[in-house]
């Protein structure tokens, strides 16, 4: 699938089947997002890989009872390294560690999607409650949680704004 395509085609998925996702088409579609840019090469992201039925209903929980996280059979949490990224100071630590760990995720979508996986974006999620489940380090922040699975549906194409309304050509 070319670029573009993956991009106009892509959905956010919420009901999976129940295959699994073979181990080698993860470490594809992790290795795809670890492409992903990343400020000075610091790669300040880590991905943190999720099977356990425990653990995976317990980040349903964290991401306010979005069951569909419990439901695909693999969790991919997206964190931000802040050790990483540690030589920009204060902007690494607050910006940068986590623009890394945005373009990863979002190459870890169309990976996925390019590969017949779908996947969905989880921002809503009770950080505390997903550095718990995951005895994340303390300079780890979980940025994203990504179910990955065989799509249960296929969405529509959700409306967008026209790239013309959003668009500011020299100043706003």
């Amino acid at each position: 699938m070319d670029v573009e395509k993956a991009i106009r085609t892509r959905r956010s998925i919420r009901s999976f089947k129940p295959d699994d996702v073979p181990e080698d088409v993860l470490r594809l579609i992790l290795e795809l997002g670890n492409c992903a840019p990343s400020a000075g090469n610091r790669q300040s992201r880590d991905f943190v890989v999720v099977r356990d039925p425990e653990t995976r209903r317990k980040l349903a929980e964290a991401a306010m009872e979005q069951n569909f996280v419990a439901e695909a059979p693999v969790v991919v949490v997206v964190c931000a390294n802040l050790k990483r990224v540690s030589p920009y100071g204060g902007r690494g630590r607050e910006l940068y560690c986590i623009q890394d760990a945005d373009c990863a995720a979002y190459a870890i979508m169309l990976a996925a999607h390019s590969l017949g996986f779908g996947s969905c974006w989880v921002g809503a999620f009770e950080p505390e409650q997903v550095i718990e489940a995951l005895k994340l380090p303390n300079y780890a922040m979980p940025v994203a949680v990504m179910p990955i699975g065989v799509p249960g549906e296929k969405p529509d194409e959700p409306p967008k704004l026209p790239v013309s309304s959003i668009t500011h050509n020299e100043k706003w």
